[in-house]
């Protein structure tokens, strides 16, 4: 996928969360590694955003995913900020943190080069709502544009996954 092809992706499926949220009139937040707040980009790009979106971290270092984001030191010390555990922690610590019905999160290797062994293109993401967390792994190719784009796609359709479904009584 294309860069072009991915902004595409990103907005749409943006789009369709914004939507669906503001019919559910709940909320989302965002906690991100590799992103760097692309996600939260995408999200408020779209008009109505600020209806659904509360607000999200962005926490590069991992020692803010600790002290930001509320992920375990121990956690952290014993598998690295690239895990699914990791990402199922961020997205909860966002939801809890920024007061919103879902939070997503992404962490992973953009690249150029490997982290802590980890492969360019290995990335998680996370959703943690209502129903509980979520994490997917995902095995990408290409660039750190490619990889950081589809990375906030593959988010954002977890996300749908689970607002398509009916809302709580």
């Amino acid at each position: 996928m294309g860069v072009r092809e991915a902004d595409g992706a990103m907005g749409s499926a943006a789009a369709g969360v914004v939507h669906l949220l503001a019919e559910r009139r709940e909320t989302v937040a965002t906690v991100e590694s590799l992103t760097g707040g692309l996600l939260a980009a995408t999200l408020v790009e779209i008009a109505g955003a600020s209806a659904v979106y509360r607000g999200g971290l962005v926490v590069y270092a991992t020692e803010l995913k600790e002290q930001l984001a509320g992920v375990p030191a121990e956690l952290l010390a014993e598998r690295g900020p690239v895990d699914a555990d990791v990402a199922a922690a961020l997205a909860e610590g966002g939801r809890r943190r920024c007061g919103a019905d879902w939070s997503l999160a992404a962490t992973g290797v953009a690249g150029p080069e490997q982290q802590d062994g980890k492969p360019v293109g290995l990335v998680f993401v996370a959703v943690a709502g209502p129903d509980g967390t979520e994490v997917r792994r995902l095995d990408l190719d290409g660039g750190r544009d490619n990889i950081r784009g589809a990375a906030v796609t593959e988010a954002l359709r977890l996300l749908t996954g689970h607002i398509q479904l009916p809302a709580a009584p």
